[in-house]
């Protein structure tokens, strides 16, 4: 799908056969591409000076916000509101990789963020005002991925220090522990549900290809590769039942796309 990123490139969809890809440019800028339905648009800048990949999550029709890690280390955001883009504005912290984001409601956001102890911290969005950071523990390497399946509903997974894919989540009361899920991956994974209980994670293997788990609503099924080369972490969105979207970094650092359907 061409371009130059320099990053793992992040994917959020607001509507059925939308799809919205953003990745670090060659001039550590934001750049951003979509597919309307039946066509993709050329790449644009939106600018910003950034570290890492990006996240993004889409939380009602035509609206989309989007996270970085800034050149400060701290947590950046800009965001679409139907018509136009928003400046971009610093939220603070000190991150140490790119942040991952999901939402469970309408105007509801939940950023995830590596601190500078390794762990993972916690800021959210209710409506009205942004909250404090506060730390979920663990220890782990390069950026997160989360996604929420249903209302207060969140799951994360990240790569632990041990390589394996590690997960944890909100239940609508209480946070888990962690859970080890296994495998050895080499870069942060990425998550995306197309259904209440429904999760597919998928991470860069030891190989340096695409591999692939899911949740089927009672049991964790085994890791299978879907093939490929790539940099950095995925991106993956599902815009409609059993419809999945994967975005990576190819060696030559073009926007490479796969699709389950």
């Amino acid at each position: 799908m061409g371009g130059v990123i320099t990053a793992g490139p992040v994917v959020s969809s607001w509507s059925d056969n939308r799809l919205d890809v953003f990745g670090r440019g060659a001039d550590s800028a934001l750049w951003h591409k979509w597919w309307d339905g039946t066509k993709w648009s050329a790449w644009e800048s939106l600018g910003g000076q950034f570290i890492d990949n990006p996240a993004a999550v889409s939380w009602g029709p035509n609206r989309i916000d989007v996270f970085v890690r800034g050149m400060d280390n701290a947590l950046w955001h800009k965001w679409w509101n139907g018509s136009s883009w928003s400046v971009w504005e610093s939220l603070g912290g000190v991150i140490t990789a790119g942040p991952t984001v999901s939402s469970w409601s309408a105007n509801r956001l939940d950023v995830f963020a590596k601190g500078t102890d390794n762990a993972l911290w916690h800021k959210w969005w209710n409506g009205s005002r942004w909250l404090g950071w506060e730390s979920l523990g663990g220890k782990f390497v390069d950026s997160p991925g989360a996604v929420s399946w249903g209302p207060n509903r969140i799951d994360v997974f990240v790569e632990g220090m041990d390589n394996a894919l590690w997960h944890k989540w909100w239940n609508g009361s209480s946070w888990s522990g962690w859970e080890s899920l296994g495998g050895i991956i080499t870069a942060g994974p990425t998550v995306s549900s197309w259904s209440a209980n429904r999760l597919d994670v998928f991470a860069k293997g030891a190989d340096n290809a695409l591999w692939h788990k899911w949740w089927d609503g009672t049991k964790w099924s085994g890791w299978e590769t879907l093939g490929g080369v790539f940099l950095g972490s995925p991106g993956a969105v599902s815009w409609g039942p059993n419809r999945i979207d994967v975005f990576v970094e190819g060696l030559n650092n073009h926007l490479w796309h796969k699709w389950w359907s």
